[in-house]
């Protein structure tokens, strides 16, 4: 009989063991994750240039210029929305757009478009008056690379609202 209730309290042991072992395996994203995922999200917005991410034990950190105390909102709200992320430090700077910022004329930038474009074969690209309006399907991973060469274009906006995200 001792040796039953030695065998049993070593299973219960063993037990005990692999439940707490395998709920510390439960935890959320990594900070690089969701790093990532917030990087992903912010390329929907157009009106946020050179963000810098940072994020640590799920707390998200956002740095650079917005035009307006509404885009930083939306900001806060977006980030806020990321699994994995526990709170949100908005370090957004308002900075007002000026007109002096030169947009690229709508032949250059539907050169230049064409041109960013071309490694994502099942993207298309239309260009109207400054605006780059995206169609097609693509890569998760392959998103923000096209957004950031769309972005350094210089364009008024770019409308990625019909763009079927794998």
């Amino acid at each position: 009989m001792k040796n039953l209730t030695m065998k049993t309290t070593s299973f219960l042991v063993a037990l005990v063991f692999m439940a707490t072992t395998f709920s510390g395996c439960k935890s959320g994203p990594k900070d690089d994750a969701i790093k990532a995922a917030v990087e992903t999200a912010l390329l929907s917005n157009p009106h946020i240039s050179e963000a810098a991410v940072t994020v640590e034990k799920g707390v998200a950190t956002v740095s650079g210029q917005v035009p307006d105390e509404t885009i930083k909102a939306e900001i806060d709200k977006t980030v806020a929305k990321v699994e994995g992320v526990k709170s949100v430090v908005n370090n957004l700077i308002v900075v007002p757009d000026t007109p002096s910022v030169p947009v690229a004329t709508t032949d250059v930038l539907t050169n230049a478009v064409k041109d960013a474009t071309k490694d994502f074969p099942t993207v298309t690209a239309t260009v109207n008056d400054g605006l780059i309006t995206l169609k097609g399907e693509i890569e998760k991973a392959n998103l923000q690379k096209l957004m950031m060469a769309l972005n350094a274009l210089k364009p008024k906006k770019i409308d990625n609202s019909q763009l079927t995200i794998k």
